[in-house]
Protein backbone atom coordinates (compact mmCIF):
# COMPACT_ATOMS: atom_id res chain seq x y z
CA UNK A 1 0.00 0.00 0.00
CA UNK A 2 2.88 2.29 0.88
CA UNK A 3 4.56 1.52 -2.44
CA UNK A 4 1.36 2.41 -4.28
CA UNK A 5 1.19 5.70 -2.38
CA UNK A 6 4.83 6.47 -3.20
CA UNK A 7 4.18 5.80 -6.89
CA UNK A 8 1.14 8.08 -6.79
CA UNK A 9 3.20 10.81 -5.12
CA UNK A 10 6.00 10.47 -7.66
CA UNK A 11 3.48 10.59 -10.54
CA UNK A 12 1.93 13.71 -9.00
CA UNK A 13 5.32 15.45 -8.80
CA UNK A 14 6.14 14.56 -12.41
CA UNK A 15 2.69 15.81 -13.50
CA UNK A 16 3.27 19.07 -11.61
CA UNK A 17 6.57 19.59 -13.42
CA UNK A 18 5.02 18.84 -16.83
CA UNK A 19 2.10 21.19 -16.12
CA UNK A 20 4.49 24.01 -15.12
CA UNK A 21 6.48 23.45 -18.34
CA UNK A 22 3.32 23.53 -20.46
CA UNK A 23 2.16 26.78 -18.84
CA UNK A 24 5.62 28.30 -19.23
CA UNK A 25 5.62 27.44 -22.95
CA UNK A 26 2.31 29.20 -23.49
CA UNK A 27 2.41 32.39 -21.42
CA UNK A 28 4.56 35.49 -21.85
CA UNK A 29 4.69 38.77 -23.76
CA UNK A 30 3.98 36.71 -26.88
CA UNK A 31 1.20 34.27 -25.89
CA UNK A 32 1.17 30.92 -27.69
CA UNK A 33 -2.04 28.87 -27.83
CA UNK A 34 -2.07 25.08 -27.45
CA UNK A 35 -2.89 24.65 -31.16
CA UNK A 36 0.04 26.91 -32.15
CA UNK A 37 2.28 24.98 -29.79
CA UNK A 38 1.30 21.63 -31.30
CA UNK A 39 1.65 22.99 -34.84
CA UNK A 40 5.12 24.37 -34.11
CA UNK A 41 6.31 21.10 -32.55
CA UNK A 42 4.91 19.07 -35.47
CA UNK A 43 6.38 21.46 -38.01
CA UNK A 44 9.82 21.54 -36.33
CA UNK A 45 10.56 17.95 -37.38
CA UNK A 46 9.29 18.45 -40.93
CA UNK A 47 11.80 19.17 -43.72
CA UNK A 48 9.49 21.55 -45.66
CA UNK A 49 8.57 23.68 -42.63
CA UNK A 50 8.79 27.48 -42.99
CA UNK A 51 9.72 29.04 -39.59
CA UNK A 52 7.21 31.52 -38.19
CA UNK A 53 7.35 34.04 -35.34
CA UNK A 54 5.88 31.42 -33.03
CA UNK A 55 8.71 28.99 -33.90
CA UNK A 56 11.32 31.66 -33.16
CA UNK A 57 9.85 32.49 -29.76
CA UNK A 58 9.36 28.84 -28.87
CA UNK A 59 12.58 27.19 -30.05
CA UNK A 60 15.05 30.04 -29.57
CA UNK A 61 13.77 31.64 -26.36
CA UNK A 62 11.31 29.65 -24.26
CA UNK A 63 12.48 26.04 -24.73
CA UNK A 64 16.16 26.85 -23.93
CA UNK A 65 15.03 28.82 -20.85
CA UNK A 66 12.81 25.99 -19.64
CA UNK A 67 15.53 23.36 -20.15
CA UNK A 68 18.08 25.47 -18.26
CA UNK A 69 15.55 26.27 -15.50
CA UNK A 70 14.87 22.54 -15.02
CA UNK A 71 18.57 21.70 -14.97
CA UNK A 72 19.61 24.53 -12.63
CA UNK A 73 16.65 24.04 -10.26
CA UNK A 74 17.23 20.31 -9.98
CA UNK A 75 21.00 20.76 -9.59
CA UNK A 76 20.75 23.38 -6.82
CA UNK A 77 18.03 21.43 -4.97
CA UNK A 78 19.98 18.15 -5.07
CA UNK A 79 23.19 19.91 -4.05
CA UNK A 80 21.35 21.58 -1.15
CA UNK A 81 19.83 18.31 0.05
CA UNK A 82 23.24 16.62 -0.15
CA UNK A 83 25.01 19.41 1.75
CA UNK A 84 22.33 19.42 4.48
CA UNK A 85 22.64 15.66 4.89
CA UNK A 86 26.41 15.65 4.75
CA UNK A 87 26.85 18.45 7.32
CA UNK A 88 23.82 17.32 9.39
CA UNK A 89 22.61 20.91 9.34
CA UNK A 90 19.28 21.98 7.76
CA UNK A 91 20.51 25.59 7.35
CA UNK A 92 23.30 24.67 4.95
CA UNK A 93 22.96 25.66 1.29
CA UNK A 94 25.13 24.90 -1.78
CA UNK A 95 27.14 28.11 -1.40
CA UNK A 96 28.34 27.27 2.13
CA UNK A 97 31.81 26.41 0.80
CA UNK A 98 32.10 29.66 -1.17
CA UNK A 99 31.08 28.30 -4.59
CA UNK A 100 28.70 31.16 -5.40
CA UNK A 101 31.12 33.83 -4.19
CA UNK A 102 33.95 32.26 -6.22
CA UNK A 103 31.76 32.04 -9.33
CA UNK A 104 30.61 35.63 -8.77
CA UNK A 105 34.18 36.91 -8.53
CA UNK A 106 35.22 34.94 -11.63
CA UNK A 107 32.30 36.30 -13.68
CA UNK A 108 32.83 39.86 -12.38
CA UNK A 109 36.51 39.67 -13.35
CA UNK A 110 35.63 38.53 -16.88
CA UNK A 111 33.03 41.31 -17.26
CA UNK A 112 35.49 43.87 -15.85
CA UNK A 113 38.00 42.98 -18.60
CA UNK A 114 35.23 42.99 -21.27
CA UNK A 115 35.74 39.32 -22.15
CA UNK A 116 33.18 37.43 -24.32
CA UNK A 117 30.19 35.72 -22.72
CA UNK A 118 31.63 32.21 -22.92
CA UNK A 119 34.66 33.49 -20.98
CA UNK A 120 32.33 34.88 -18.29
CA UNK A 121 30.84 31.40 -17.87
CA UNK A 122 34.30 29.78 -17.90
CA UNK A 123 35.68 32.23 -15.32
CA UNK A 124 32.59 31.71 -13.12
CA UNK A 125 32.97 27.93 -13.30
CA UNK A 126 36.70 28.06 -12.48
CA UNK A 127 36.07 30.62 -9.71
CA UNK A 128 33.59 28.30 -8.01
CA UNK A 129 35.98 25.34 -8.17
CA UNK A 130 38.89 27.50 -6.98
CA UNK A 131 36.92 28.64 -3.91
CA UNK A 132 36.15 25.06 -2.86
CA UNK A 133 39.75 24.02 -3.54
CA UNK A 134 40.97 26.76 -1.15
CA UNK A 135 38.45 25.75 1.50
CA UNK A 136 39.39 22.06 1.23
CA UNK A 137 43.11 22.91 1.36
CA UNK A 138 42.66 24.95 4.56
CA UNK A 139 40.53 22.21 6.13
CA UNK A 140 43.11 19.53 5.30
CA UNK A 141 45.86 21.57 7.06
CA UNK A 142 43.97 21.73 10.36
CA UNK A 143 43.60 18.23 11.78
CA UNK A 144 43.21 19.21 15.44
CA UNK A 145 39.58 20.35 15.22
CA UNK A 146 36.35 18.86 13.94
CA UNK A 147 36.84 18.63 10.13
CA UNK A 148 33.24 19.65 9.35
CA UNK A 149 33.48 22.71 11.58
CA UNK A 150 36.79 23.74 9.99
CA UNK A 151 35.33 23.19 6.50
CA UNK A 152 32.27 25.36 7.18
CA UNK A 153 34.24 28.14 8.91
CA UNK A 154 36.84 28.15 6.13
CA UNK A 155 33.96 28.35 3.61
CA UNK A 156 32.49 31.36 5.40
CA UNK A 157 35.88 33.12 5.53
CA UNK A 158 36.76 32.40 1.88
CA UNK A 159 33.25 33.42 0.79
CA UNK A 160 33.60 36.73 2.63
CA UNK A 161 37.04 37.33 1.14
CA UNK A 162 35.82 36.65 -2.40
CA UNK A 163 32.72 38.78 -1.76
CA UNK A 164 34.98 41.71 -0.87
CA UNK A 165 36.77 41.14 -4.19
CA UNK A 166 33.42 41.46 -5.99
CA UNK A 167 32.70 44.70 -4.13
CA UNK A 168 36.11 46.08 -5.13
CA UNK A 169 35.48 45.26 -8.80
CA UNK A 170 32.06 46.95 -8.61
CA UNK A 171 33.71 50.12 -7.30
CA UNK A 172 36.36 50.08 -10.06
CA UNK A 173 33.96 49.14 -12.88
CA UNK A 174 32.56 51.59 -15.44
CA UNK A 175 29.18 52.62 -13.90
CA UNK A 176 27.44 52.86 -17.29
CA UNK A 177 28.40 49.48 -18.75
CA UNK A 178 30.43 47.09 -16.59
CA UNK A 179 28.74 47.81 -13.25
CA UNK A 180 25.28 47.18 -14.71
CA UNK A 181 26.45 43.92 -16.30
CA UNK A 182 28.10 42.71 -13.06
CA UNK A 183 25.04 43.61 -10.97
CA UNK A 184 22.64 41.93 -13.41
CA UNK A 185 24.78 38.76 -13.52
CA UNK A 186 25.00 38.60 -9.71
CA UNK A 187 21.19 38.81 -9.46
CA UNK A 188 20.79 35.73 -11.68
CA UNK A 189 18.83 35.47 -14.91
CA UNK A 190 17.97 33.10 -17.76
CA UNK A 191 17.62 35.89 -20.31
CA UNK A 192 20.78 35.16 -22.27
CA UNK A 193 20.69 31.35 -22.33
CA UNK A 194 20.46 29.45 -25.62
CA UNK A 195 20.30 25.83 -26.75
CA UNK A 196 24.10 25.51 -26.75
CA UNK A 197 24.19 26.55 -23.08
CA UNK A 198 21.39 24.09 -22.36
CA UNK A 199 23.20 21.11 -23.89
CA UNK A 200 26.54 21.99 -22.28
CA UNK A 201 24.80 22.37 -18.92
CA UNK A 202 22.94 19.10 -19.45
CA UNK A 203 26.25 17.24 -19.84
CA UNK A 204 27.91 18.78 -16.79
CA UNK A 205 24.93 18.48 -14.46
CA UNK A 206 24.16 14.92 -15.54
CA UNK A 207 27.81 14.04 -14.94
CA UNK A 208 27.59 15.39 -11.38
CA UNK A 209 24.08 14.20 -10.49
CA UNK A 210 24.58 10.54 -11.45
CA UNK A 211 27.27 9.95 -8.76
CA UNK A 212 25.11 11.75 -6.17
CA UNK A 213 22.21 9.42 -6.95
CA UNK A 214 24.48 6.37 -6.83
CA UNK A 215 25.86 7.51 -3.45
CA UNK A 216 22.53 8.52 -1.90
CA UNK A 217 22.29 5.40 0.30
CA UNK A 218 25.64 6.43 1.82
CA UNK A 219 24.13 9.79 2.71
CA UNK A 220 21.73 7.89 4.97
CA UNK A 221 24.74 6.37 6.77
CA UNK A 222 26.36 9.81 7.13
CA UNK A 223 23.41 10.84 9.29
CA UNK A 224 24.65 8.35 11.91
CA UNK A 225 27.53 8.97 14.30
CA UNK A 226 30.89 8.81 12.53
CA UNK A 227 32.04 5.76 14.53
CA UNK A 228 28.79 3.94 13.84
CA UNK A 229 28.99 4.71 10.12
CA UNK A 230 32.57 3.41 9.99
CA UNK A 231 31.50 0.26 11.83
CA UNK A 232 28.99 -0.33 9.02
CA UNK A 233 31.84 -0.21 6.50
CA UNK A 234 31.55 3.39 5.31
CA UNK A 235 34.70 5.42 4.73
CA UNK A 236 33.32 8.70 6.07
CA UNK A 237 36.21 10.92 4.98
CA UNK A 238 36.37 9.62 1.40
CA UNK A 239 32.59 9.69 1.01
CA UNK A 240 32.43 13.32 2.17
CA UNK A 241 35.15 14.38 -0.26
CA UNK A 242 33.43 12.58 -3.13
CA UNK A 243 30.13 14.27 -2.30
CA UNK A 244 31.83 17.68 -2.02
CA UNK A 245 33.49 17.23 -5.44
CA UNK A 246 30.26 16.35 -7.24
CA UNK A 247 28.03 18.89 -5.45
CA UNK A 248 30.62 21.58 -6.20
CA UNK A 249 30.69 20.60 -9.87
CA UNK A 250 26.89 20.64 -9.86
CA UNK A 251 26.61 24.09 -8.25
CA UNK A 252 29.47 25.70 -10.18
CA UNK A 253 28.02 24.47 -13.50
CA UNK A 254 24.62 25.95 -12.68
CA UNK A 255 25.88 29.28 -11.35
CA UNK A 256 28.33 29.77 -14.24
CA UNK A 257 25.45 29.90 -16.76
CA UNK A 258 22.67 31.66 -14.86
CA UNK A 259 24.41 33.80 -12.25
CA UNK A 260 23.73 33.52 -8.52
CA UNK A 261 20.25 32.15 -7.78
CA UNK A 262 19.78 31.83 -4.04
CA UNK A 263 17.34 29.98 -1.78
CA UNK A 264 16.58 27.09 -4.16
CA UNK A 265 19.15 24.85 -2.49
CA UNK A 266 17.95 25.84 0.97
CA UNK A 267 14.15 25.87 0.72
CA UNK A 268 13.40 23.06 -1.76
CA UNK A 269 15.11 20.27 0.27
CA UNK A 270 13.02 21.36 3.29
CA UNK A 271 9.80 21.04 1.27
CA UNK A 272 10.94 17.67 -0.07
CA UNK A 273 11.76 16.49 3.46
CA UNK A 274 8.27 17.47 4.62
CA UNK A 275 6.78 15.39 1.81
CA UNK A 276 8.90 12.22 1.89
CA UNK A 277 10.99 12.31 5.07
CA UNK A 278 14.77 12.19 5.48
CA UNK A 279 15.48 8.98 3.54
CA UNK A 280 17.85 10.07 0.75
CA UNK A 281 16.75 7.17 -1.46
CA UNK A 282 13.53 9.12 -2.13
CA UNK A 283 14.55 12.57 -0.87
CA UNK A 284 17.03 13.21 -3.68
CA UNK A 285 14.63 12.39 -6.60
CA UNK A 286 11.91 14.43 -4.88
CA UNK A 287 14.27 17.39 -4.47
CA UNK A 288 15.22 17.10 -8.14
CA UNK A 289 11.59 17.25 -9.32
CA UNK A 290 10.60 20.02 -6.91
CA UNK A 291 13.69 22.10 -7.70
CA UNK A 292 13.00 21.93 -11.44
CA UNK A 293 9.31 22.80 -10.92
CA UNK A 294 10.14 25.68 -8.56
CA UNK A 295 12.57 27.33 -10.96
CA UNK A 296 10.34 26.86 -14.04
CA UNK A 297 7.46 28.54 -12.18
CA UNK A 298 9.71 31.31 -10.81
CA UNK A 299 11.20 32.02 -14.24
CA UNK A 300 7.71 32.18 -15.75
CA UNK A 301 6.71 34.72 -13.09
CA UNK A 302 9.95 36.67 -13.62
CA UNK A 303 9.13 37.33 -17.29
CA UNK A 304 5.36 37.83 -16.96
CA UNK A 305 4.39 39.67 -13.76
CA UNK A 306 5.91 43.06 -14.67
CA UNK A 307 6.52 45.19 -17.73
CA UNK A 308 10.25 44.44 -17.45
CA UNK A 309 11.83 41.12 -16.58
CA UNK A 310 12.59 40.72 -12.86
CA UNK A 311 16.02 39.19 -12.06
CA UNK A 312 15.51 35.54 -11.16
CA UNK A 313 17.70 35.62 -8.05
CA UNK A 314 15.66 38.51 -6.70
CA UNK A 315 12.39 36.63 -7.21
CA UNK A 316 13.68 33.38 -5.65
CA UNK A 317 14.71 35.42 -2.60
CA UNK A 318 11.28 37.09 -2.41
CA UNK A 319 9.57 33.68 -2.60
CA UNK A 320 12.11 31.64 -0.64
CA UNK A 321 12.78 33.82 2.40
CA UNK A 322 9.12 34.18 3.59
CA UNK A 323 8.47 30.51 2.96
CA UNK A 324 11.57 29.53 4.92
CA UNK A 325 10.44 31.73 7.83
CA UNK A 326 7.05 30.01 7.68
CA UNK A 327 8.76 26.62 7.89
CA UNK A 328 10.79 27.79 10.90
CA UNK A 329 7.67 29.06 12.72
CA UNK A 330 5.79 25.88 11.85
CA UNK A 331 8.64 23.75 13.22
CA UNK A 332 8.59 25.76 16.47
CA UNK A 333 4.92 24.93 16.98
Amino acid sequence: MQTLFERFRFTLLVSLLLASILISLNVGKFPISLSQLWQSISCHWSADCVPTQVDTVLWHIRIPRIIVACLVGSALACAGATYQGMFKNPLVSPDILGVSAGAGLGASLAIFYDLPMWNVQLFAFCGGLFAVFCVSLIASRNKRRDPILVLVLAGVAIGTLLGSGISLLKILADPFTQLQAITFWLLGSLTAVNLTDAWQLFGLITLSLIPLFLLRWRLNLLSLDEDEAQTLGLSVKHTRYLLIIFTTLCTASAVSVTGIIGWVGLVVPHIARLLVGANFIVLLPTSLLLGATFLVITDTLARTVAAIEIPLGLLTSLCGAPFFLYLLLRAKK
